[in-house]
């Protein structure tokens, strides 16, 4: 779909797994979609250069080309680095990396980086932040301090006055696949896990913190072996043991949680997940409708592009 319109922006969010580039309106609206399971880490340079003329070719006209994600990692096509937070989206458009890919100039959308004020530990984020600022400037966020963004590696954002303070990244997802695909508890878990009774025990258990996560997990086992916990119900528990543990620790890095409104930002099957887990430990949470949210944050660095340099 070749588009006339050079006041279009062009937007790519290109993962490890996946590539999606948009083709966006002067309003932040979505005009035409370009999709392919060509992420990063399935493609060495020859094959990015080969999506980035497929986008150049399909929007000839378009006045400019941004890109997020691990296409500004290491082992993407430039590293963009990140930005230490606090930051707010003025920063992150100061700090774009210029770069061509063939025929298509673009820039890259830095990273996220932290070290949170509460265990002084560092993070990074990369993607995300596209999302977030989209979401910001879109008013969706409203003056939720904190936001929860669940995956395969969840992120808890910590906001404050339209910018990222603090971030937690937290590997419930991925380690739930692992456990529930290989090793001891494999042979005892069946299926993604849903919200019941077992789920919120399991939430309820890990976040008392009367013992560690690794006790935790193997007492999935034993409780089905000693027929307290039925298989059919194992696999909730355990997902409900994972995301209850990661909510303890968001809880101890943004004690603001306890009483704020969290949004969730994601699949809809795991923020129903999130907020079943939140509503057991008491703290209310809504999921995000966030379809748009990244075409707004190309959007929102598009205008402030021109001022900041």
């Amino acid at each position: 779909m070749n588009q006339s319109n050079a006041d279009s922006i062009i937007g790519i969010n290109w993962g490890s797994s996946n590539f999606r580039a948009y083709l966006i309106g002067p309003d932040g609206q979505v005009q035409d979609v370009m999709e392919a399971a060509a992420g990063v880490t399935t493609l060495q340079r020859a094959g990015m250069l080969d999506m980035a003329a497929q986008v150049h070719h399909r929007w000839p006209n378009a006045a400019h080309a941004y890109a997020a994600g691990m296409i500004g990692s290491n082992v993407g096509w430039t590293d963009a680095g990140y930005l230490d937070c606090p930051a707010g989206i003025d920063a992150l458009a100061s700090a774009l990396v210029p770069t061509t890919m063939g025929d298509l100039a673009v820039d890259i959308v830095p990273g996220l980086a932290c070290v949170r004020d509460a265990d002084g530990a560092p993070d990074i984020l990369r993607g995300e932040e596209t999302e977030l600022f989209g979401l910001l400037s879109s008013g969706q966020l409203d003056t939720a301090p904190v936001v929860a963004l669940p995956g395969t590696h969840t992120k808890w954002v910590q906001l404050r006055d339209g910018a990222v303070h603090g971030f937690m990244t937290a590997m419930s997802g991925e380690v739930f696949d692992r456990l529930s695909s290989g090793g001891l508890l494999a042979s005892v878990v069946e299926g993604p896990g849903s919200d019941g009774p077992a789920f919120r025990e399991g939430v309820r258990t890990a976040a008392a913190r009367t013992l560690g996560l690794n006790a935790l997990l193997f007492g999935v086992r034993a409780r089905m072996i000693r027929g307290t916990l039925a298989r059919a119900d194992a696999s909730a528990y355990l997902r409900g043991i994972l995301i209850g543990s990661e909510i303890a620790d968001a809880l101890t890095l943004f004690p603001e949680l306890r009483t704020a409104t969290v949004p969730l930002v994601g699949s809809a099957p795991v923020c129903a997940l999130y907020q079943a887990a939140l509503a057991t430990l008491g703290i209310a949470a809504h999921p995000l409708a966030s379809s748009g949210a990244v075409a707004h944050g190309f959007a929102a660095i598009h205008a402030l592009r021109g001022h900041a340099r």
